[in-house]
């Protein structure tokens, strides 16, 4: 096992957003925003802006600093309207062509879009596409917006997107920008987050709250599920074009998404980790235990929750270097001893003779949780404990997420003993269903209307999967659409 291999050991967001209106440093502004939100993609880059006459880009592999960390650059992506676009990390091979925003010059002007999420109708609309005359650029989803945009017979731009959204199914939220227009759409279930902030006179639309503290930006509040908001020179306007859903918020997003310092839906997503891991503590405490360990970064706020519940002392006993990229060693006889080590060690001073409980948030192919035991048990532990704050990661997500197939996840295929053994730990539990649904606020999972997107842990997918339940359209699937957006 090396770098790489340990970061696919982890779901993947698929991508972040941030789109800004109204302000002359609009660029810099977005590049501050995706920056903030490097979290939520780190493959690519891509900022489009508008001076009221000309359309200026720039699309780049590898991460925002690198792409947009130069005066030069700001300076030639000139006008006060910017999105911008972070992609995620792919397992595949990364194509110029996929980078976001994309762009198109339309009857009516130019138009550029970037959206978070997944199209689950993705194959068979582009065929229907293709045979109409339609010819794509790349292989994301997010160009099948383009083209049922192009051929909307609706005049105006707002009403063309509407248009297009109309035809695509999934989850997504979607940044548009078009001949002085900005305007964002979150789809019906709301399973992608998308937040409305202010900077004096300035609009911005982005996945998270943590892309407004970086400028400065007020949070004024969550764009609704289904909700189209239009920002010109008049203000902004707020519609609800598309059919009323129940709300299915995806739940992963206070799992391990978002950054701890956003807010979601009013709710402090630090505030909601830590609630995880006291109601962990609560549903499978670990008697005599002597300390709490974060597994790095993800698992510390669950830790602690975990530790002040549990009364049990928490401690840094793993630390990890944070300079190790996903290109850093090349697989190779050589160096794949080293493991888990090139991104983890364990702090010895603080876990040699100790009985100690480890904190994470998922278990996806266990590669990597079956790594740390053994260097935690190397480092001297007495005993070692895994608790993780999600339920068992049992299904695919179509809706956004890097996942690997079903049949890779190890839930999906073993029982909680079978995986403990599989990881070599003394014991083994997840936080329940309805803990899980305790501690981000409600009393527990309402199985006839569930509150969330929850459908990793249950199978239970609130949009229909057109693409993956239609043989005919899978079979005739263009080659790298799992690179989506």
């Amino acid at each position: 096992m090396y770098a790489k291999d340990l970061e696919d050991d982890k779901l993947h967001e698929e991508c972040g957003v941030f789109g800004i209106y109204n302000h002359t440093d609009a660029s810099a502004m977005t590049a501050l925003g995706l920056h903030a939100l490097q979290h939520r993609g780190q493959e690519a880059c891509g900022i489009i802006t508008y001076d009221g006459d000309n359309y200026y880009a720039k699309h780049a592999f590898g991460l925002v600093d690198d792409t947009f960390g130069s005066a030069e650059v700001i300076d030639s992506l000139k006008g006060n309207i910017a999105i911008g676009h972070n992609r995620y990390s792919t397992t595949g091979q990364p194509e110029f062509r996929n980078i976001q925003p994309l762009y198109a010059d339309m009857d009516h002007g130019g138009f550029a879009v970037a959206h978070n999420g997944n199209l689950t109708n993705t194959n068979e609309l582009r065929q229907k596409l293709v045979k109409e005359g339609s010819i794509f650029q790349s292989t994301s989803d997010t160009e099948v917006i383009v083209h049922l945009v192009a051929k909307s017979a609706e005049e105006a731009v707002p009403d063309k997107l509407i248009d297009a959204v109309k035809h695509i199914t999934g989850a997504y939220s979607i940044l548009a920008q078009s001949e002085g227009l900005l305007i964002g759409v979150r789809d019906p279930y709301g399973i992608r987050p998308l937040v409305l902030g202010t900077l004096g006179d300035a609009y911005i639309l982005t996945s998270e709250s943590c892309a407004l503290d970086i400028i400065g930006a007020k949070l004024e509040r969550e764009i609704e599920p289904g909700e189209m908001v239009i920002i010109d020179k008049n203000g902004i306007q707020s519609h609800f074009p598309f059919e009323k859903k129940a709300k299915r918020f995806c739940i992963f997003e206070y799992i391990y998404f978002a950054r701890p310092d956003s807010f979601m839906d009013n709710k402090s997503v630090y505030e909601m980790r830590k609630n995880i891991g006291a109601e962990l503590a609560r549903e499978a405490p670990c008697e005599d235990a002597d300390i709490v360990v974060p597994v790095p970064d993800s698992g510390v706020p669950s830790a602690i929750g975990f530790a002040e519940a549990a009364q049990v002392p928490f401690e840094l006993g793993i630390i990890r270097n944070h300079y190790i990229g996903r290109t850093f060693i090349e697989p190779s006889d050589k160096i794949r001893h080293l493991g888990v080590k090139l991104k983890h060690n364990a702090n010895r001073a603080y876990i040699e003779g100790k009985k100690v409980v480890l904190v994470d948030d998922s278990i996806v192919r266990g590669t990597t949780s079956r790594k740390i035991v053994e260097m935690v048990r190397a480092a001297g532990a007495k005993e070692v404990h895994m608790r993780i704050s999600s339920p068992p990661t049992s299904y695919s997500c179509f809706y956004g997420i890097d996942t690997p197939d079903k049949e890779e996840l190890l839930a999906h295929k073993m029982s909680v003993e079978e995986i403990r053994d599989y990881i070599r730990a003394d014991s083994l539990a997840y936080i329940s269903l309805d803990g899980l649904y305790k501690a981000v606020g409600e009393t527990k999972r309402n199985a006839d209307a569930p509150q969330f997107c929850d459908a990793c842990f249950t199978g239970d997918y609130p949009v229909d999967l057109v693409d993956h339940n239609k043989p005919e359209t899978k079979k005739k699937r263009v080659t790298g659409l799992r690179n989506r957006s």
